[in-house]
């Protein structure tokens, strides 16, 4: 027979809730699988003298999977795969499959530059991945190639095409708008959204790497965006759906697909931030913004139980930052590039 206080603590573990310092529900773990990626993009990284994480230092496929599962007994539900280029990494499909099989895993998504999409979206779909999301900050061949000093945008096209021939829902498509650089392709993008089931995000400019030069003067506030694209159509407000992101989220009248805004610097959205972060060499970052990082791997190859990964898991709920600290005096720009944080 079952005694009072065992249920009540089956009960307690069934419904536990990660909840940060400042009250914010914590169930979303965003994991850069490899810092590698087939393209060079300008504001990310250099075309050479990349330091990259050593084999022997990046986290297994198995301390991925362990970590996950005691994530998600103790209230994460939501994962995305990310790099560098997550597709690079030898067996990601065989990881898929293995997390789409984690109990309490209820969101399973991955963030792609589609270089190699087209050869993997029927894999990918067959071992339990829905959800795509493919960075791509224009539509012009010839840009494209000059911002990723790779020539492969017929490449990416295809991908995205074949994800919406395999049903992967949504097919989001991120565009970091840079003034002076894509601002003059806001409605051919939004146009994308009219034509095809594509959920398109715009994405201000953010502050991270040492290559990115970001001094404030590039970023393009959602409002001129929205002013911009509604030239094209009518913008009909959408409300937040279960396990949404961050994303202000509109559809153009009578469009497939939807548009999203997406701004951390002039509208910051750390009053609402769910997520944490774990690095292709296994540190945990409570903040995009910040350095300070949480060393799991370390721990976990030195004591390798359950308990270690709860504990780690607890101590950066206790250190995750009220908000970042842009526009502040004290903020200093992240010193790792975004294919060393997972994009």
């Amino acid at each position: 027979m079952t005694s009072a206080g065992s249920l009540a603590s089956v009960i307690v573990r069934t419904m536990k809730l990660l909840l940060d310092n400042y009250d914010r529900k914590i169930n979303y773990l965003r994991l850069s699988i490899t810092d590698r990626c087939n393209l060079r993009c300008r504001y990310c990284m250099p075309e050479e003298g990349v330091e990259l994480v050593g084999h022997k230092d990046l986290l297994t496929y198995e301390e991925i999977v362990r970590t996950i599962e005691v994530f998600a007994r103790n209230g994460i539900t939501k994962i995305r795969l990310t790099g560098g280029e997550p597709l690079v990494r030898r067996g990601v499909v065989d990881l898929i499959k293995r997390i789409a099989r984690i109990e309490g895993v209820k969101d399973l998504s991955l963030t792609t530059n589609g270089v190699l999409l087209k050869d993997y979206a029927r894999d990918l779909a067959e071992a339990g991945l829905r959800r795509i999301n493919i960075s791509l900050d224009t539509l012009q061949a010839e840009r494209f190639a000059y911002i990723t000093r790779r020539d492969r945008f017929k490449e990416v096209w295809e991908g995205i095409e074949e994800t919406m021939r395999q049903g992967f829902s949504p097919v989001k498509i991120n565009v970091v708008v840079m003034k002076g650089f894509n601002d003059d392709e806001l409605r051919a993008f939004a146009r994308l959204s009219l034509a095809y089931p594509l959920h398109i995000r715009f994405i201000e400019f953010m502050p991270v790497g040492g290559v990115s030069h970001w001094d404030g003067q590039e970023i393009i506030p959602f409002s001129r965006i929205m002013e911009e694209i509604k030239g094209i159509g009518e913008l009909v407000p959408m409300g937040p759906y279960e396990n949404g992101g961050p994303a202000k989220r509109y559809y153009i009248k009578g469009g497939k697909g939807e548009i999203g805004f997406i701004s951390p610097i002039t509208s910051h959205f750390c009053a609402q931030c769910n997520r944490l972060r774990l690095t292709p060499d296994g540190k945990i970052r409570t903040c995009l913004f910040s350095d300070e990082e949480i060393d799991l791997k370390g721990a976990l190859r030195k004591a390798g139980g359950e308990a270690i990964l709860e504990e780690i898991l607890y101590q950066a709920l206790q250190a995750k930052p009220e908000g970042h600290r842009i526009g502040d005096i004290r903020f200093k720009k992240c010193q790792r590039g975004m294919h060393a944080i997972g994009g």
